[in-house]
């Protein structure tokens, strides 16, 4: 609970002008309630209206302020008479009611952009946070539970927590003030009142349901947030290897920002139903005034006590129903804010070293040595005892059947995940004491799942490279074979490619996926299994934009067709999370191992 009181921090300002509202609202409601009861019994008393004597002993406090207004409004009704001193009143009264729901409607009209502006930063927070937590993070938690706890638990804390604690602070002391002025004016009338006041609420309550149903868009921009976070979470391993998280934080900094704004804006309007519709009330309670003051002159009714009773009840209907559920609220908004904290609180395994060195150009080659790797939890290792080095320029494959390891490999040379046992090297230097942003900076990433994001063509290949021209983005979809069936889109580069790509074939997907690594330019290239998704002639343009992507590159190769790796420079061939077999493609063949095995069944 102290640890949101942080949030408050950015929204002193407003934080301020609220409480200075709510203070003078409740001024306006400490000024109209004791001075109605004294001037109705004056008003509606038979007889002729006469000033009031002067008092032998002048009493203080309340008794002190009550005779003074009745001598004030005595000689009102002396000066101008009963009905016109009524409409007096009655103007006094609209205007007492006026300026407390202005303050009251100005307090939360205040308060809204704290309340959004904070589940904002929450969200900002908890994006920021899940776009630094390491790949094994996510292999335990639920993208589903991840995308509630954005959503869901951080509106629940703004409606359970946030919402309360301006209740609890404010509803108690309007409660206790009119409780305590009715109880002195006349206690025999509470239950009729609270039945009379019972019918109200439910009336304004229909109102507040009716203004809720209004809440659409901000429905639709939740859900855009939800369908963006899902985005990030599945294309986490392209916006680390791209070192896109600043790019990708923003965007959805954007959305969320709209959604933010959109909720302040509904927000306000749902707090001006109930300041509304009880000026309203009370306008229509206003007339009653005045047509049951004719009937009181008239000697009929007496409604002094009843009308300050309405009143001061009328004051205790909302506080009431915000305190009965204030406590249950409290324990599901405490419950969702723990929710959040386990994220936020989440270890970041994989980050820089406080003596972290730059990366220097790099000039010599990459080298696994004795390096082993268990996953959180499995009851295997998925690398035992690997040793390799990939010098620059070449191309290692690696092959074997799926579970070998082949994509554990990849994942820990970027350091999507940290060795177990053993050391990777960069040009002699463990890569862990190294700059991680600088270090993912030397590789580009094309995987067998083409991974793209709900945008256009342009801003899809110059992912993690906005500076990168118009004619830089175009060279590198002609060398991908991307240019001519982009050029045949609707709106060319700028043509939105829908979720995940899904206006776009597998082969055209692909090759956008090699155009935005041909844009970054690696030195290191790590392909896996790049066509194997792919039919035959889809596969023959991507396999030709590869080989344009290879040259004089570094590349580590993971495919399971085996073609495409004939030309490689060492092919590795894995087994059980350990490399079995390794040499060129004729060596291999030669020696009628697991490699040749492979090769004749995919003849097949």
């Amino acid at each position: 609970m102290f640890r949101l009181l942080r949030y408050f921090k950015p929204f002193r300002k407003l934080l301020a002008l609220s409480v200075l509202c709510n203070l003078l609202m409740s001024l306006f409601m400490v000024v109209s309630i004791p001075v109605l009861q004294p001037f109705l019994q004056i008003l509606f008393s038979t007889g002729e209206a006469q000033p009031l004597p002067e008092p032998a002993v002048k009493a203080s406090g309340f008794q002190g302020l009550e005779q003074q207004v009745n001598a004030f409004f005595s000689n009102l009704i002396r000066e101008h008479g009963r009905e016109e001193a009524l409409l007096i009143v009655c103007g006094f009264l609209i205007l007492t009611f006026f300026g407390k729901n202005l303050f009251r409607y100005l307090s939360l009209y205040f308060l809204a952009p704290v309340r959004n502006g904070i589940v904002r930063n929450l969200r900002q927070k908890l994006v920021g946070k899940i776009l630094d937590l390491p790949l094994s993070y996510f292999s335990e938690a639920r993208k589903g539970d991840l995308m509630s706890r954005i959503s869901a638990d951080v509106q629940e804390i703004d409606f359970s927590i946030i919402g309360v604690v301006e209740s609890m602070a404010r509803e108690p002391i309007v409660i206790l003030g009119s409780l305590t002025f009715m109880v002195y004016v006349s206690p025999q009338l509470l239950v009729f009142v609270f039945g009379l006041m019972l019918f109200s609420a439910l009336i304004i309550g229909g109102l507040g349901r009716s203004l809720r149903r209004q809440s659409g868009e901000v429905q639709t921009r939740l859900g855009l947030i939800g369908a963006m976070v899902e985005e990030t979470l599945g294309g986490l391993r392209i916006i680390k290897g791209f070192n896109a998280e600043q790019w990708q934080l923003e965007r959805f900094g954007r959305e969320n920002s709209r959604y933010a704004s959109t909720t302040t804006r509904l927000n306000r309007r749902k707090d001006l139903a109930s300041p509304l519709s009880e000026f309203l009330g009370i306008g229509a309670v206003s007339v009653l005034l005045w047509f049951g003051a004719k009937q009181v002159f008239a000697g009929e009714i007496t409604a002094a006590t009843f009308i300050t009773f309405l009143y001061a009840f009328y004051n205790i209907i909302e506080p009431a129903k915000q305190l009965s559920s204030a406590s249950y609220s409290i324990r599901k908004g405490l419950g969702a804010l723990e929710r959040v904290e386990a994220v936020l609180d989440a270890p970041v395994s994989i980050r820089d070293e406080p003596d972290a060195r730059p990366v220097p150009a790099f000039r010599d080659k990459v080298e696994f040595r004795n390096v082993s790797f268990r996953y959180q939890n499995a009851e295997r290792a998925a690398l035992h005892q690997v040793n390799l080095s990939i010098p620059h320029g070449k191309i290692v494959a690696l092959v074997g059947a799926s579970g070998a390891g082949k994509s554990t490999i990849a994942d820990l040379l970027p350091r999507f995940y940290d060795v177990t046992e053993g050391e990777i090297y960069l040009d002699g230097t463990d890569i862990r004491q190294l700059r991680l942003r600088e270090l993912r900076a030397l590789m580009g990433i094309v995987s067998q799942e083409a991974i793209l994001f709900n945008d256009t063509v342009r801003n899809n290949i110059a992912f993690g490279n906005e500076q990168a021209s118009a004619a830089d983005i175009e060279a590198a979809a002609r060398a991908a074979n991307a240019h001519d069936f982009i050029s045949a889109m609707p709106e060319g580069y700028d043509t939105n490619i829908g979720d995940r790509g899904s206006k776009l074939s597998g082969g055209q997907r692909q090759r956008l996926t090699i155009a935005r690594a041909l844009l970054k330019n690696p030195p290191i290239l790590i392909l896996d299994e790049a066509t194997s998704a792919l039919d035959s002639e889809s596969e023959q343009l991507v396999q030709a934009a590869l080989d344009r992507l290879l040259q004089n590159r570094t590349a580590l190769v993971i495919a399971h067709r085996l073609s495409t790796v004939q030309h490689a420079d060492e092919i590795l061939v894995l087994e059980a999370g350990m490399i079995v077999e390794r040499g060129t493609h004729a060596e291999l063949l030669a020696k009628g191992g697991i490699y040749r095995k492979l090769v004749e069944l995919q003849a097949l």
